[in-house]
């Protein structure tokens, strides 16, 4: 009698509520609740920005690289706070899991998923390197993108391709415009609207110019032509930093360029040609414009008279007034 009364063991996991749903639903919800909150709220305001067209394709990757990524990490935080909640060990509960096994359903739905993704991520970075984004393949000295508008490195005219060329030396940035008459200055000025093609070289040691708001940052490495093309279509101040450790006053080697108006631009121009005008014939007679230059020869030539002029230029060999070591 004592055993008919007894009552049947339960078979194990009778009776458990199903985790893996319960899991699912909080993830599927918080993801959805994470993804609108990055792209529309947090998206428009990434780094770095929306000023330029490079700028722009950027902050759309860094957003769609952010709404794919917010589910996994949500997934790993979701499992971990639930299974330190429901499945923590308790007082006086010794006894083992259940066993566990594979899944046919879920490794497939794994395999395919992340098989899609990442076929995905290539198709799109590949697209990207062929667009007019300048991401990848508007930097290198051999670009496979080229925009769609003509250059001329003897002049410009609205709608062509600008070019800058962009010279780095301890510790500072200088800029030459060759097809304005070939004047180098400390001043990065570009026109809204307008394609630019930097031509970004050293004549030193490695540098890396990176003009934050526009999106583009190519190395400066001596005896080589970096090139990245860009299209400014706001206006505003550019922040521009060496992000390669260059030397002792590395961290000092920044400035700010502008992207003007066309007018204000022209205006520029016109004045900058004028006041540069003496430095500008020796610049070019003794270092007429090239992709590259030997710096023993600049410096023989041109350092000295450029210091002596109040520019800081082609010459090689900048020296803060606050470094240890004068030239």
């Amino acid at each position: 009698m004592a055993e008919e009364s007894q009552a049947p063991e339960q078979a194990p996991g009778h009776g458990e509520p199903n985790h893996g749903l319960r899991i699912f639903v909080v993830w599927i919800i918080l993801s959805v609740v994470g993804d609108l909150l990055l792209w529309f709220v947090l998206g428009p305001h990434l780094p770095p920005g929306t000023m330029s067209s490079s700028a722009r394709e950027q902050q759309s990757a860094i957003k769609l690289m952010s709404v794919m990524a917010a589910p996994v990490l949500v997934g790993v935080v979701t499992y971990f706070i639930y299974a330190m909640t429901v499945w923590r060990h308790r007082p006086g509960d010794d006894e083992d899991g259940p066993p566990l096994q594979g899944h046919r359903g879920v490794q497939t739905i794994w395999i395919v998923g992340t098989t899609v993704v990442v076929l995905a991520l290539a198709v799109y970075g590949t697209v990207a390197l062929f667009s007019g984004a300048g991401t990848g393949a508007g930097e290198g000295p051999a670009p496979i993108f080229t925009p769609d508008a003509t250059t001329s490195v003897t002049s410009w005219q609205p709608g062509q391709i600008l070019q800058v060329q962009v010279i780095a030396q301890q510790w500072k940035f200088t800029y030459r415009y060759p097809q304005l008459g070939g004047f180098e200055t400390a001043d990065l000025v570009v026109p809204i609207n307008q394609w630019v093609q930097f031509n970004v070289t050293s004549l030193d040691v490695i540098h890396s110019f990176w003009a934050y708001q526009l999106g583009v940052k190519a190395d400066a490495n001596p005896g080589v032509n970096n090139i990245a093309y860009t299209k400014p279509d706001q206006l505003g101040t550019v922040t521009v930093r060496c992000a390669e450790l260059c030397g002792l006053w590395h961290g000092a080697m920044f400035d700010y360029g502008h992207v003007v108006t066309l007018s204000n631009f022209m205006s520029w121009v016109a004045s900058t040609k004028i006041q540069l005008a003496s430095v500008t014939k020796i610049l070019n007679n003794c270092a007429p414009y090239a992709t590259t230059y030997d710096p023993t020869i600049i410096t023989r030539c041109l350092g000295p008279v450029m210091i002596k002029l109040g520019l800081t230029s082609a010459g090689g060999g900048y020296y803060p007034p606050q470094d240890p070591s004068q030239p």
